[in-house]
Parts: structure tokens; sequence; C-alpha cells
């Protein structure tokens, strides 16, 4: 069974930087699409970031493009949320998702099967 576990939320001052983490359980995740989704109360969650098994491709919400950068490391079967320039309006618990489906770097909630259980960011103005 797959398992996603996500680190390094936390509280930072608007204009920081903070890299979260998500590792995976299984070895077969490194052949899925992995993406990062975010969610604040009241709201749907909505996708931020989007990767490729390999790595090569990525898409990212136009909310964070330019500050925000996906990545992966295979051999430790961890995906990445580099996150910089922060502003208030990116607090959200965030999300890390995984696809089987590897063929599409989907940008949908309803593509992905596998989800970590959060991870709270808070920045502050």
């Amino acid at each position: 069974q797959v398992q996603l576990v996500e680190s390094g939320g936390g509280l930072v001052q608007a204009g920081g930087s903070l890299r979260l983490s998500c590792e995976g359980s299984a070895s077969t995740i490194s052949w899925y699409t992995m993406g990062w989704f975010r969610q604040v109360p009241g709201k749907e969650r909505e996708f931020v970031a989007a990767i490729s098994w390999s790595g090569a491709s990525t898409h990212y919400a136009d909310s964070v493009q330019g500050r925000f950068t996906i990545s992966r490391d295979n051999a430790k079967i961890t995906l990445y949320l580099q996150m910089n320039s922060l502003k208030p309006e990116d607090t959200a618990v965030y999300y890390c998702a995984a696809s089987p489906k590897t063929l599409r770097v989907g940008m949908k909630r309803n593509e992905y099967d596998y989800w970590g259980q959060g991870t709270q960011v808070t920045v502050s103005s």
C-alpha cells in the first residue's frame, strides 16, 4: 500500500522560504506522477504543482509560478516543494499526492489516487 508523509511545514514571515518534503513508502512511487495541493478551511483543495516521474515535466498554478519549485529524488522516494517569497495568501494545509498515470502530469484532484496527511504552512504578514 502506498503511503505518503509530508514534513517541513511551519510558521514563516512574509517574504521567507520553506521547503516541504513528502516521503513515499514504496519504490513504485518513483514511476508515478506526483503533485502538491493546498487547502484552506471552507475552500476546495487546489492544485499547486506537479511533476512527471522523471522530473522532466512540471506544471505550476499561476499563483505560485516563479516562486515555488517542485522536484523529486526517486532514489530517496521523496518529493519536494521549495517555496520562496511566501505571501500570507499561501497559508494553507499542503498535501502531496501520487498518481499512477505516468503519461499525464495532472492538475486535478481526481487524477491522484494517493494522498498524504498534510502539513500546515502559515505565513504571517
